[in-house]
């Protein structure tokens, strides 16, 4: 028996090692993904600022699912009727693989929206590859203004804009100041120099999906360290200039991140299978209607939410994680290993790191905020991640006690990452 799992994620990472707790011998588990690491999504902004190295929140799938046979590559089609996947590797050849039980756990991508110039120059951010260009850039910018002479230049280059305030555009936003503050350091030309954060969303609020009190942690710290936090505020158009916001204003910058949300991968609308809201529609049993071998979880899949009738769980990293868990239990019980069971999960509060000693929580709804907000926060993270815990907390002491690693590492040039696909590769760009 061979169980296929497309996508390494938090829902297919946890689907693989649930399924090899639950399982014989007998059954072959291959995770079919376009990287070799489960990549620890939550801490990608501490990434981008230089707090914590690539390698401390990308976990090896074959170093730590020891018995699962790792396939690298993409998916780009799935034979249903003859239970077969298409794939290309990373050197573009194709190739099938057969399988008794399928689990489509696809994840998602950086969302679009119809905005000019967006696609061509806004920087995305959902892999390692955008998360080091991104550092790569930022370091770039303030390098420049340092030897620029025309003053408009100098504060186009230091600006920054933010547009999304969501999790990760907030994380994002409050991460920045210390780090461009750490790079200008560095330049005794931009000793008066004024470096401008601005963060940007069409919602009233800064984390407008999270408990309120959590938003109004994060909007009063971003804006103790200057950001500029504009709600119901974003972009008309993006050049390689600035952009122009809805408001009217014109914001001359060489920065724009994008961090509206996601949307569920490109592939699970070319199945051909019913989905809602772009995401495949499942049982509560995270089976696919109509096809008693295939399974689908996390991002990629409609779940629906039986704490809350008539919807489906969101797409977060918690619910994520534990229908992975469930979908390798139902999937051994469907080959004949224990019993299935059903998706049901109250989301049990939030965690939102927002740089220096700041955080905002609510652990088992308590709000909190400052020290144990970030004592919270970052024992969350050390617990919920697969691997690497000592490596990262060490790094997070160095960050503490000595000054931040801030070297280009040679990515501007080579390529940045597209909006529209979370490729690890790095086209060439002219950015």
């Amino acid at each position: 028996m061979r169980v296929v799992i497309i996508g390494g994620g938090f829902a297919g990472y946890n689907a693989a090692k649930t399924l090899l707790k639950s399982v014989g011998d007998d059954t072959e588990i291959v995770v079919l993904n376009p990287t070799d690491y489960f990549l620890y999504l939550p801490l990608l902004p501490e990434v981008a600022a230089g707090i914590l190295e690539p390698r401390r929140i990308s976990v090896s799938i074959p170093g730590t699912l020891r018995g699962v046979r790792l396939v690298l590559g993409t998916t780009t089609s799935v034979d249903f009727d003859g239970r077969s996947v298409a794939y290309t590797d990373p050197e573009d050849r194709e190739h099938h693989l057969g399988y008794d039980r399928l689990v489509l756990a696809a994840g998602s991508v950086n969302k679009l929206l119809p905005i000019p110039g967006v696609p061509e120059y806004a920087h995305g951010f959902r892999g390692l590859p955008e998360a080091l260009y991104l550092r790569d850039h930022v370091t770039r910018q303030i390098e420049l203004a340092a030897s620029a002479k025309d003053p408009a230049e100098r504060d186009a280059r230091c600006t920054f804009v933010v547009v999304g305030a969501g999790y990760t555009g907030t994380e994002v936003a409050a991460q920045g100041p210390a780090f461009t503050a750490a790079l200008a350091a560095r330049h005794p030309e931009l000793k008066d120099q004024k470096i401008r954060w601005l963060l940007l969303d069409l919602a009233d609020r800064v984390l407008p999906e999270l408990d309120r009190r959590l938003g109004t942690t994060a909007d009063e710290v971003l804006r103790a360290r200057g950001v500029e936090v504009l709600m119901k505020t974003s972009i008309e158009d993006a050049g390689q200039e600035g952009v122009t916001l809805t408001t009217g204003e014109s914001v001359p910058t060489h920065t724009l991140v994008w961090c509206v949300g996601v949307r569920p991968d490109p592939l699970i609308e070319d199945l051909g299978l019913k989905t809602a809201k772009g995401r495949l529609v499942v049982t509560a049993q995270l089976n696919v209607p109509g096809r008693r071998d295939v399974y689908a979880c996390g991002d990629a899949a409609a779940v629906p939410d039986l704490t809350r009738p008539g919807e489906y769980t969101p797409m977060t990293a918690q619910h994520a994680e534990r229908q992975g868990k469930l979908a390798g239990k139902n999937v051994a019980a469907s080959l004949g290993h224990g019993s299935h069971g059903t998706y049901r999960h109250h989301d049990l509060g939030f965690v939102v790191d927002l740089g220096a000693h700041q955080a905002a929580a609510n652990p088992l709804h308590v709000p909190l905020s400052g020290l144990a907000a970030k004592a919270v926060t970052r024992g969350y993270h050390l617990l919920a991640m697969p691997g690497n815990r000592l490596r990262t907390a060490t790094d997070w002491a160095l960050d503490a006690v000595t000054k931040r690693q801030t070297v280009q590492l040679g990515l501007v040039r080579s390529g940045s990452v597209p909006l529209d696909t979370d490729s690890p590769e790095l086209p060439r760009t002219n950015c």
